[in-house]
C-alpha cells in the first residue's frame, strides 16, 4: 500500500510527503571516475585472499597493536565509546590520538602488498567529537530537529569534521537517520524527528557538512545509519523487529537515506534489528543477513557504490552465525565487518569459507573494490593522518559559539501560563534566584549518552574542561552572588527568592541501556522520583517555578507541569549550558535577548502509555502536537492556545505492554535493584561504568557479555565475598519496608537470570532473598552451577518463588531479591535478573528439591 498522506494540521514542519511506490535510483553527488575504477581493478587483481579479507576486517583498538595492522593487512580500526589512546587515557589530547593514528597508518604502509592500502579509522562522533576530552558537544539530534534548521546541522557537521581530523581520524559513524515511531526506544534522542520528511531535510545537509566533496582537510567520510528502519521496532525495543509494510519502510524509514546518498554518503552501517513485513507475509530476518535490503535495494536499486559496514559484533546475531564467522552477512552485502575482539578467528574462518566456496570470490572482490574506492575518494592514499592541516590542533576540537547557538534554537517552551519567562537579568538588583535539581550542575546529565563513554556514565564535570553547566550559565547571566543552588531544596526557605529554576530530567543512557521495556511506562517520575520531590519542595510557596527538563525523548510529565509555572524542554543540550540561560533571561535593558525558536519535532504524550504516538497515525491525540512551541508573545508558533492549566496527572500502575516480568537487575532497562559488592565489612556499588573493574578482597566484578554487547557482569570469586542486588541508598527510606513483587510476576513466578558459568564453584554457593530484618531464605545452588560450568551458550536459570516462600520469604516486602555468595573460587557472568510470572511451571524450571 502507499504511505498515508501527511495531514494538514497544527504542527509538522515537514516538506511534502513522499508517496513512492518503488525504490528509486539515487544519483550521488560523488560520481564514478573511470580512471579511478581502472586503478582499483588493478589493485584488487594484485591482492592475495589474505590481503582482501584483511581489508574487510575492522577490530577495536583495545584488541590490536599497530603491528597487527601490518601483519594481517587490516583495512580499518575503530574505537568504541570509552576507548582512548595513550594506554586508554580518557583525557588524551588531540596529539595523543594523532600519534596512534600515525602508528596504524605507518603499519598499513609497511605490509608486503604490491600496492599498500592505508588503514582507515572509524569513530562514533555522535554530537560532536564525543569520545574526546575537551571537544565541544552539540545538542543531540532530537534537539537539532526541534530547531527546524537543517542548515545549522550542516554547520555542525563541518565543525565535527574538523574536530575529528584534529585527532587523525577520517571516518565518522554518523549521521543516524532513524525515524523513531516509539519513544520507548533508548536511542530516540539520536533521531531528528518522528516526521520522515524532516529527517530527509536534515540527512543531506548533515552529510554535506561532514563530508563535503573531499576537497577540504576538514572533510571526513560520513556513514548513513542504521540501514534501515531501526527507529520503527515493535515497542521501541533495541535490536527488535520492525513490522512495517514495504510501503512504510520506503516512505517513512528510508527517507533520510534518499538525501544522504544523494549528498554522497560513502558508507552505510547495517542495523541490528530485523524486518518482518507481516502484511505481505515477507520476513527479511536480521538486516545484517538480508541480501534483499543490503544488495537488492541499497546497492542495485538505489545505486549505492560505497561500502556497507556492520555494527559491533552484529554478524553474531544473524541465525547460524557467530561473532567470528558469518558467510551469510558477507553474501548478503556487508563489505567491512566490525569484529572488535574475535578478529583473528574471523579472518581465519572467512578465508576458509572462501576456499570452501561458501563465499564467492566475486563477492570478496566487490567488497574490497568498494572499500578501496572510498579510501581513494577520501584522499587517504599518500597522506598520513598527521599531515592534515587540523591534526593535533586542540582548538580544532571546539566550536563553542556554534554549539551555544544550537542550544538556543533547540529549546522548546511548553508552558508559560503566567508569563514568568523571560526572567529579569539585571545583575545590579537584589533579585535572588534559587536553582534546584540534580542536573543543574551536572554536565554529564546535560550531554547524555555517547559522551566520552558509550553510555555517557561515569563522567564528572572535570571531564568536560571546555564546557559550562546550566547552573554556570544562570550564574553568568545574573551574577553568582544572586544565585543559590541546592540539589534537593532540602531546608531551603523559598520565600527568600524571586524565582526558582528547577533543572531536572533523565540521566545518561545509550543503546539497549536506555530502552523503556514493557514493565515500564512513559511516566518520568516513576523512574526519577527525586525530580518530582524537588518540585514538590519548591512549588506552591508563592514564588514562580521555572522547570528546565533535560531528556532524550518526550515523556509523560503532567505532574511536573502542574508544579511548574513555566516548562522548557531542553533535550540534551551538550556542553554549552549557557545557551539555556540566554533564552531564560532578558537582556540588561529589559528587552527579550533571545526568543524561543524551537518547536517539537516529536509529539508529546498526554498519557503514560501513549505509544506509539505519531502525527501521521490514526487517533492522534497528544498533549502537545508536533510543531508546537510557545514564544514570548504567549502564542504557539503554529496555533494559538490558552493557558495550559492543571492537567490530569493520574496514571495506571504497571507497565504499558503485556508483561509478566518484574525487573530486578537488567542493564538494558534501568536497574530496579542496583548491584552492590560486599566483602567483609566493605560494600561498594557496582555502578554504571562499563570500563571499571571493581576489585575487593576475595572478589572482582567487570563488564561482560551474555546476550548482547556488554549486558552482563562477570563475577569472579577467589575467597569469601558476596554480591547482591539492593535498593540504592538514595531511596533508602522506601527500602526499609521493601518492595512488593507485583501479582503479575508473583503468580506461579520464578526468580530468573541469564548466565554463563565460566568456572565451577570450588565450594558451596547460596542464593538468597531478603524481606527486611531477620527475614531471609537461602537456597543451595552449588550442583546447578557445577552442572552448567563450561557450557558455551547462555543458560537461563529459573527458581520457583515457592522455594523461597517455603523458607519464610514475604513477597510484599522484598528489599534484596538476589544475593549470591560463596567462600571459594567461582566465576560466572550474570544478567537479566527478574521475577517472571508463570515461569515456575516451565519445564526447565528448577525444583525446590534440587536446591536443598
Amino acid at each position: 500500500m502507499a504511505a498515508t498522506e501527511l495531514p494538514q494540521q497544527n504542527g509538522p514542519a515537514s516538506m511534502s510527503a513522499s508517496n513512492l511506490a518503488a525504490w528509486p535510483a539515487i544519483q550521488s553527488a560523488i560520481r564514478k571516475d573511470p580512471a579511478m575504477e581502472t586503478r582499483i581493478a588493478a589493485i584488487v587483481a594484485g591482492m592475495t585472499l589474505e590481503q582482501k579479507i584483511g581489508q574487510m576486517t575492522q577490530p577495536e583498538i583495545k584488541s590490536i597493536t599497530p603491528d597487527d595492522v601490518r601483519q594481517y593487512y587490516l583495512g580499518s580500526v575503530l574505537n568504541g565509546g570509552g576507548s582512548w589512546p595513550d594506554r586508554n587515557n580518557k583525557h588524551g589530547t588531540a596529539a595523543d590520538w594523532v600519534a596512534l593514528a600515525d602508528q596504524y597508518h605507518a603499519a598499513s604502509m609497511a605490509t608486503d602488498m604490491t600496492v599498500r592500502i592505508p588503514v582507515i579509522w572509524g569513530i562514533d562522533a555522535i554530537h560532536g567529537h564525543s569520545n574526546v576530552y575537551g571537544a565541544t558537544l552539540f545538542p543531540h539530534n532530537i534537539g537539532l530537529g526541534a530547531a527546524h534548521n537543517p542548515q545549522l546541522a550542516g554547520q555542525i557537521g563541518r565543525a565535527m569534521g574538523k574536530a575529528v581530523r584534529a585527532t587523525g581520524i577520517a571516518w565518522v559513524f554518523g549521521p543516524t537517520l532513524a525515524v523513531v515511531r516509539d519513544d520507548r526506544w533508548g536511542r530516540t534522542y539520536e533521531s531528528f524527528s518522528e516526521d520522515s520528511a524532516l529527517v530527509r531535510q536534515y540527512a543531506g545537509e548533515y552529510v554535506k557538512g561532514l563530508q563535503g566533496a573531499f576537497n577540504d582537510d576538514g572533510n571526513v567520510v560520513a556513514t548513513a545509519k542504521h540501514f534501515m528502519g531501526d527507529g520503527g521496532t515493535d515497542q521501541g525495543k533495541d535490536r527488535g523487529i520492525n513490522l512495517s509494510t514495504n510501503a512504510q519502510m520506503l516512505n517513512i524509514h528510508a527517507q533520510g537515506y534518499m538525501t544522504a546518498l544523494a549528498a554522497g554518503a560513502q558508507t552505510v552501517m547495517a542495523s541490528f534489528h530485523s524486518w518482518n513485513d507481516q502484511a505481505a507475509g515477507a520476513s527479511y530476518g536480521k538486516i545484517h543477513g538480508s541480501k534483499a535490503l543490503l544488495t537488492d535495494v541499497l546497492k542495485e536499486k538505489m545505486g549505492f557504490d560505497g561500502f556497507v559496514i556492520s555494527d559491533w559484533d552484529a554478524i553474531g546475531e544473524v541465525p547460524g552465525c557467530r561473532t567470528d564467522s558469518c558467510p551469510q552477512a558477507i553474501n548478503a552485502g556487508v563489505d567491512m565487518i566490525m569484529v572488535p575482539d574475535a578478529w583473528k578467528a574471523f579472518i581465519a574462518n572467512t578465508i576458509a569459507q572462501v576456499r570452501a566456496g561458501d563465499i564467492p570470490m566475486a563477492r570478496i572482490d566487490d567488497a574490497v573494490t568498494r572499500i578501496i574506492r572510498v579510501k581513494l575518494r577520501a584522499g587517504l592514499f599518500g597522506k598520513k593522518p598527521s599531515e592534515n592541516s587540523y591534526a593535533g590542533k586542540q582548538d580544532a576540537l571546539e566550536d563553542r559559539p556554534l554549539a551555544r547557538q544550537a542550544v538556543r534554537e533547540s529549546l522548546v517552551l511548553l508552558k508559560n501560563d503566567a508569563s514568568v519567562l523571560p526572567l529579569a537579568r539585571n545583575v545590579k538588583s537584589n533579585r535572588k534566584i534559587l536553582v534546584v535539581g540534580k542536573t543543574a550542575d551536572n554536565i554529564g546529565n546535560q550531554t547524555g549518552g555517547w559522551s566520552l563513554t558509550w553510555q555517557g556514565t561515569d563522567n564528572s564535570n572535570a571531564d568536560f574542561p571546555n564546557a559550562d553547566s546550566i547552573l554556570a550559565g544562570i550564574r553568568d547571566a545574573v551574577g553568582a552572588a544572586n544565585v543559590d543552588f541546592s540539589i534537593d531544596a532540602s531546608g531551603v526557605d523559598v520565600s527568600r527568592y524571586d524565582a526558582v529554576i528547577a533543572v531536572i530530567g533523565e540521566t545518561p543512557y545509550a543503546e539497549m541501556f536506555g530502552d523503556i521495556g514493557p514493565a515500564g511506562s512513559l511516566r518520568h517520575s516513576s523512574r526519577f522520583p527525586e525530580d518530582l520531590a524537588v518540585l514538590q519542595a519548591v512549588a506552591g510557596k508563592g514564588k514562580p517555578v521555572v522547570t528546565v527538563f533535560v531528556s532524550g525523548r518526550p515523556l509523560y510529565v503532567n505532574d511536573l507541569l502542574n508544579l511548574s509555572d513555566s516548562f522548557v524542554a531542553a533535550w540534551l543540550p551538550g556542553t554549552e549550558g549557557k545557551g539555556v540561560a540566554d533564552v531564560l533571561f532578558r537582556a540588561e535593558d529589559g528587552t527579550v535577548a533571545h526568543d524561543f525558536k524551537g518547536t517539537l519535532s516529536f509529539s508529546w504524550p498526554r498519557s503514560v502509555c501513549q505509544t506509539s504516538l505519531n502525527f501521521d497515525e490514526p487517533n492522534y491525540s497528544p498533549l502537545f502536537k508536533i510543531g508546537y512551541g510557545l514564544n514570548y508573545s504567549g502564542t504557539a508558533k503554529i496555533v494559538k492556545r490558552g493557558k495550559l492549566g492543571k492537567l490530569d496527572s493520574k496514571y495506571p500502575s504497571g507497565g504499558c505492554g503485556v508483561t509478566n516480568a518484574y525487573p530486578v537487575f537488567n542493564q538494558a532497562d534501568r536497574a530496579t535493584y542496583p548491584l552492590y559488592v560486599i566483602s567483609g565489612n566493605e560494600q561498594q556499588a557496582v555502578g554504571a561504568d562499563l570500563n571499571r573493574i571493581l576489585t575487593m578482597p576475595g572478589i572482582s566484578v567487570q563488564t561482560s557479555q551474555v546476550n548482547t554487547q556488554q549486558d552482563a557482569k562477570l563475577l569472579t570469586w577467589s575467597g569469601v565475598a558476596k554480591i547482591g542486588a539492593q535498593v540504592e541508598a538514595r531511596v533508602e527510606a522506601r527500602a526499609t519496608s521493601g518492595k512488593a513483587i507485583p501479582a503479575y510476576a508473583s503468580k506461579d513466578g520464578a526468580l530468573t537470570f541469564d548466565t554463563m558459568v565460566v568456572t565451577a564453584p570450588a565450594s558451596s554457593v547460596s542464593l538468597s532473598m531478603h524481606c527486611g530484618k531477620a527475614c531471609e531464605a537461602s537456597l543451595d545452588m552449588t550442583d546447578t552451577f557445577r552442572r552448567l560450568a563450561g557450557k558455551k551458550e547462555k543458560q537461563t536459570i529459573k527458581i520457583p518463588l515457592s522455594c523461597f516462600i517455603a523458607k519464610g520469604i514475604k513477597l510484599e516486602n522484598i528489599d534484596i531479591p538476589f544475593s549470591l555468595s560463596t567462600s571459594a573460587a567461582f566465576s560466572l557472568a550474570v544478567t537479566n535478573i527478574q521475577v517472571v510470572g508463570g515461569a515456575a511451571k516451565d519445564q526447565d524450571a528448577l525444583t525446590c528439591a534440587e536446591l536443598k
